[in-house]
């Protein structure tokens, strides 16, 4: 998909789209032959499920790969009054892997608030998880204190920068700013977003995601984010492979998230990128992708050495 394409709503066809049980519409992508393990790519916010696919592209066609997108983004529906929370979203994939991954081995890869939704799924469904969840890539994530992010500026410049945003929020809720004018947000979402030597057509194609959002789901979904504190919930990652991946100039989920999430999950791999910033699955798109397929290669020989047992 190019960064000019929209995102269609939902395709009618039964197997692009999933109703949660509250009613929401998802936009289902699946790709990939039929196998024995499933990847399952889960977003950041105000993103959608095209953020991945570069990374997808460099896998190829070795497994079942699941993206989607989360309510209210993308080709998803708007999220109705009150879900749009990182807990609904885990709800959400709890739901979407029992009714199309019903058997076999995940291995789950979350960008920053799909990684808070693994977190999210971890400590809201347990049995799931445990029973179903093999693996996970953390991408440019955090387990919480999103409530002191600075963007990268010095102290008083934050301050200010967040009254800014609290102000936008209200107009983007209120409909006064359109989301969709992408050539508009470049500069702002290269500088907030991207590290050094960011490609014009990835900021141009995130610019298009951001503008997909359902305004008043961008909003909710950001008070949510400044109340997701889930460090406890990763020690449900400590006895399986789990990778940690960050950008060394991330303004967003900056490197100290992710040693606090090394920190809880001692025997994880924790990959610094240097100069990259928060969208590393455009900016290492080759890296992330070889990291899952080594994750992919652990969960299918253990899963060997189980049924040989």
């Amino acid at each position: 998909m190019t960064a000019t394409e929209r995102v269609t709503p939902w395709d009618p066809a039964a197997r692009h789209r999933f109703v949660t049980s509250d009613g929401t519409a998802l936009h289902i992508n699946e790709t990939g032959p039929a196998s024995d393990i499933t990847v399952v790519f889960a977003h950041g916010w105000t993103l959608d499920h095209t953020s991945w696919d570069r990374v997808v592209d460099a896998i190829g066609q070795q497994v079942r790969v699941v993206r989607y997108d989360h309510r209210g983004h993308g080709g998803s529906a708007s999220s109705p009054a009150g879900t749009a929370t990182i807990a609904q979203v885990s709800d959400d994939l709890a739901e979407l892997i029992a009714d199309r991954i019903p058997t076999g081995p995940i291995v789950l890869v979350g960008h920053s608030m799909g990684g808070m939704a693994a977190m999210a799924l971890a400590e809201r469904h347990p049995t799931l998880f445990a029973e179903r969840i093999a693996a996970v890539g953390l991408v440019a994530t955090s387990c919480g204190g999103l409530s002191d992010v600075t963007f990268g500026l010095p102290r008083l410049l934050a301050g200010r920068a967040a009254a800014i945003e609290r102000r936008l929020n209200r107009r983007v809720a209120r409909r006064q700013v359109l989301l969709g004018k992408p050539k508009a947000a470049v500069p702002a979402l290269r500088w907030l977003l991207f590290g050094s030597g960011s490609r014009k057509a990835d900021v141009l194609a995130t610019a298009m995601q951001v503008g997909r959002c359902h305004p008043a789901s961008a909003v909710g979904f950001r008070a949510s984010l400044n109340d997701h504190e889930r460090r406890e919930a990763l020690a449900a990652m400590r006895e399986m492979p789990v990778v940690i991946m960050a950008g060394g100039s991330d303004r967003l989920t900056t490197l100290p998230h992710a040693r606090v999430i090394a920190d809880e999950l001692p025997t994880a791999e924790l990959v610094i990128y240097p100069g990259a910033g928060h969208m590393l699955p455009y900016e290492r798109a080759t890296d992330i992708a070889a990291h899952v397929d080594r994750l992919i290669k652990k969960v299918d020989n253990a899963d060997l050495s189980d049924r040989s047992a």
